[in-house]
């Protein structure tokens, strides 16, 4: 297996967060899920403990410091190392021209996804440092490709990518990877009843340069690829799997 033994923290409880969470467990990894909501994460826990894998709980809000610090040392305790930290956290973004957002509604996804990503980053880090070793994992990715109405949604997910640098920098001489996977959009994501799901969908796939789009599943099994040691030499880097839809 993959990741055989390895220790993986993953931040968020919603289908994506799970899908890389099930392919972690799937691999051999022992999970750790983070978030605001009990129930999602035990949904998510419930089912990898149903195929065989080992799945922990704990809630945590990952804007919180001292909440975030006292986790990882907490799964270091317990599990003796920390080898793949991911997050992907609800950012609350409202989407809106910019001509129409207020301050706080632009700011909101900003503000959110750069400081979480660098408080589970940075406690992860800390740990991982004195091994030598360890990946981090963000999803989203920059670039310039971009729609009218997002507000400050794409504007954070370029944001984060200057971070995912920094600490590449950072990390690397001390043989820590930190890369972004990046989709596109993954039309399972998107719940029945949401004005406009189909025409969503059909864009996605219209976007997309191969006759088919990423799914959960396709999420999953390249976010464990990337995790392994079979991806050592993957770093400072976006892997791209919006099949043609984001041409790098």
């Amino acid at each position: 297996m993959l990741l055989d033994k390895k220790v993986a923290v993953v931040y968020g409880g919603g289908p994506i967060s799970g899908a890389v969470a099930g392919a972690f467990a799937r691999e051999g990894a022992r999970v750790f899920l983070a978030g605001r909501s009990a129930a999602k994460l035990e949904s998510i826990a419930g089912e990898i403990r149903s195929r065989g894998g080992v799945a922990d709980t704990t809630v945590v809000d990952a804007l919180d410091e001292r909440a975030v610090d006292k986790f990882v040392d907490a799964v270091v305790d317990r599990a003796g190392a920390i080898d793949i930290s991911f997050n992907l956290i609800s950012v609350g973004d409202v989407q809106r021209p910019l001509t129409e957002i207020s301050v706080g509604d632009f700011l909101q996804p900003i503000v959110t996804a750069l400081r979480s990503h660098f408080l589970t980053t940075r406690a992860a880090a800390r740990h991982m440092v004195a091994r030598g070793s360890g990946v981090i994992l963000a999803f989203g990715g920059g670039g310039p490709q971009t729609q009218p109405g997002l507000g400050g949604f794409k504007i954070a997910l370029d944001a984060l990518e200057g971070l995912r640098r920094q600490w590449a920098h950072e990390l690397g001489p001390h043989g820590i990877r930190v890369i972004t996977i990046k989709t596109g959009g993954i039309a399972e994501t998107l719940p029945d009843g949401v004005p406009g799901r189909e025409e969503i969908i059909a864009g996605l796939q219209q976007a997309a340069l191969l006759p088919w789009t990423a799914t959960l599943n396709d999420v999953g099994t390249v976010a464990a690829f990337v995790a392994s040691d079979q991806a050592r030499t993957i770093t400072a880097a976006d892997v791209n799997i919006s099949a043609g839809a984001i041409v790098d």
